[in-house]
C-alpha cells in the first residue's frame, strides 16, 4: 500500500515566532561563522517579521531584499546594518 506523503521545503521563517528564537537563530548563524549562513538567516528573520513593511524601512526592494539575504547573496554592510536595525535587532561583539 503506497502512502501519499506531502513534502514540502522546510521554512525556518515559520519557526522563528518569539524574539527569543530570533536571536538564538541568528546566534547559531555566528557561531558557524559562515558570512553566506548569516546573510541567509537574517533574509529568514525578515521573512518572518514580514517582508513589505522591511522593505520599506530600509529602502530596498523586495526582490533586492531577497537576493541580498539569501544563501547566495552578498550584502553591502551598510545593507546588514540596515536591516539589523530594521528588525529590532542589535549587533554585539564578545572576546573569544
Amino acid at each position: 500500500m503506497a502512502s501519499t506523503l506531502k513534502k514540502r521545503p522546510w521554512d525556518p521563517a515559520e519557526h522563528l515566532k518569539t524574539e527569543d528564537d530570533i536571536a538564538a537563530y541568528l546566534e547559531a548563524a555566528f557561531e558557524e561563522g559562515d558570512p553566506y549562513l548569516v546573510a541567509a538567516a537574517l533574509g529568514d528573520i525578515a521573512s518572518a517579521k514580514g517582508m513589505t513593511q522591511i522593505t520599506h524601512d530600509i529602502g530596498l526592494g523586495r526582490e533586492s531584499l531577497y537576493k541580498a539575504f539569501s544563501s547566495e547573496g552578498n550584502p553591502e554592510f551598510a545593507t546588514i546594518m540596515k536591516l539589523v536595525s530594521a528588525l529590532g535587532l542589535k549587533l554585539h561583539a564578545t572576546p573569544v
